[in-house]
C-alpha cells in the first residue's frame, strides 16, 4: 500500500517536508522562564518532522502552572527562543510556538504568593510540584472583566513575540483544563457577565483570543488544541 506520510504538505502558507507533526510535550527544561541551549538541541534533533509544535509557553508571570516552564513575554525569553528556532531552521525544520495560560491549574507557591486566576472561584482537582513541595490545587481568584481583556492582550503580545523569535506560526492551548478550556466549561465558568452563561458567552474569551492572534499571524498560521 502506498503512503502519503512522507510526501510534502501545504499547511496554510507553510510547506511542510512531510505530514509528520511533533505534538507538544512539556519538558520543563527552561532556566526559570528562559529557553536554554539544551532546549535548542532537543528541538533541532527532531527537526526532520514536517512540523514541530513546542511545549506550553507562558504569556505572563501569572500563567505559570509548573516550575521551569518557558515564557514568551520578555526580551530575554524571546532571545532564548531565537536560539531554538535558529537551530531548527538550520536543520531544515519548521516550528510553531504553543502559547498558554494555566489559569486555575497553578498555586500561589508558583506565583510569588499571588492566587491563581480563573473564570470563577472554583478549584480544580489534582496536585502540582512547587518550590515548597507537592501541593493540592487551590481555589483561584475570579478574574475581573478588565483583567480578561488584559489577558487577551497578553496572548496577542505573545503572538507578536513569537514572530520576533523566528517561529513560523503559533498554536493556542485550548484544552487539558487550562484557562481557555476553563472558560468554555460551565463546571468551571459560572460567571454572570458577557463571558459566562450560555455557550456563546463562554466561548467569547476563546474567540477574542483567536481574533487578536490572527490579526498578528493571519488565519493560516494559527492553530488551536
Amino acid at each position: 500500500m502506498n503512503s502519503n506520510l512522507f510526501d510534502s504538505f501545504q499547511l496554510g502558507s507553510n510547506t511542510l517536508a512531510n505530514r509528520i507533526v511533533m505534538a507538544p510535550m512539556t519538558r520543563l527544561r527552561a532556566d526559570g522562564t528562559i529557553p536554554t541551549p539544551l532546549m535548542a538541541e532537543y528541538y533541532a534533533q527532531r527537526a526532520n518532522a514536517g512540523l514541530i509544535i513546542t511545549e506550553c509557553t507562558r504569556i505572563s508571570p501569572l500563567s505559570q502552572g509548573y516550575m521551569n516552564v518557558p515564557g514568551i513575554y520578555n526580551d530575554e525569553q524571546v532571545a532564548g527562543w531565537k536560539l531554538v528556532t535558529d537551530a531548527v531552521h538550520a536543520q531544515g525544520g519548521k516550528i510553531f510556538l504553543q502559547i498558554w495560560h494555566s489559569g486555575r491549574v497553578s498555586h500561589s507557591a508558583l506565583l510569588d504568593g499571588e492566587k491563581p486566576v480563573a473564570p470563577s472561584a472554583i478549584a480544580g482537582t489534582g496536585q502540582l510540584h512547587t518550590p515548597i513541595g507537592k501541593v493540592d490545587l487551590e481555589t483561584p481568584r475570579p478574574l475581573e472583566t478588565a483583567e480578561i481583556l488584559e489577558i487577551i492582550e497578553q496572548f496577542r503580545q505573545g503572538a507578536v513575540n513569537a514572530k520576533q523569535a523566528g517561529f513560523v506560526g503559533v498554536y493556542l492551548d485550548g484544552a487539558f483544563g487550562y484557562l481557555i478550556y476553563q472558560f468554555l466549561l460551565d463546571g468551571s465558568n459560572q460567571r454572570e457577565d458577557q463571558y459566562g452563561g450560555y455557550i456563546y458567552n463562554r466561548a467569547r474569551f476563546l474567540l477574542e483570543v483567536v481574533e487578536e492572534v490572527t490579526q498578528v499571524w493571519g488565519g493560516d498560521r494559527v492553530g488551536i488544541k
